[in-house]
């Protein structure tokens, strides 16, 4: 037989979600394309959900995960920072962590 344990994880502070996979997926598509908005069609949500998701994000962290800056000639931006690229780093190894103890957790199952 062949056992999967499916899970998933996020961080709350208090009753707020502060970052999951689609938060995470979100601001690692800001950083590749430089945009919210290009990050949002990217992922194929809209700029309403993407700019919600980045809002909550960056009210329920200690400092802000984004700069954006404003339109001008060659339209506006949004990168992350230094805060939002640690963020994103400490959930991945979180993440990896959780997957790893899962996966020897399983491993009990098949000696049964």
């Amino acid at each position: 037989m062949n056992y999967k344990i499916k899970s998933r994880i996020w961080i709350e502070v208090g009753n707020n979600v502060l970052l999951g996979e689609g938060r995470v997926r979100l601001l690692k598509a800001i950083e590749k394309t430089g945009s919210l908005s290009k990050a949002a069609k990217s992922l194929k949500i809209s700029y309403k959900k993407a700019w919600t998701l980045v809002d909550a994000v960056n009210k329920s962290s200690k400092k802000p995960v984004t700069e954006s800056s404003i339109g001008g000639v060659g339209g506006g931006g949004a990168k992350l920072t230094s805060h939002g690229k640690d963020l994103i780093s400490a959930f991945d190894e979180i993440n990896k962590s959780c997957w790893k103890h899962l996966d020897q957790e399983l491993e009990k199952l098949y000696n049964l």
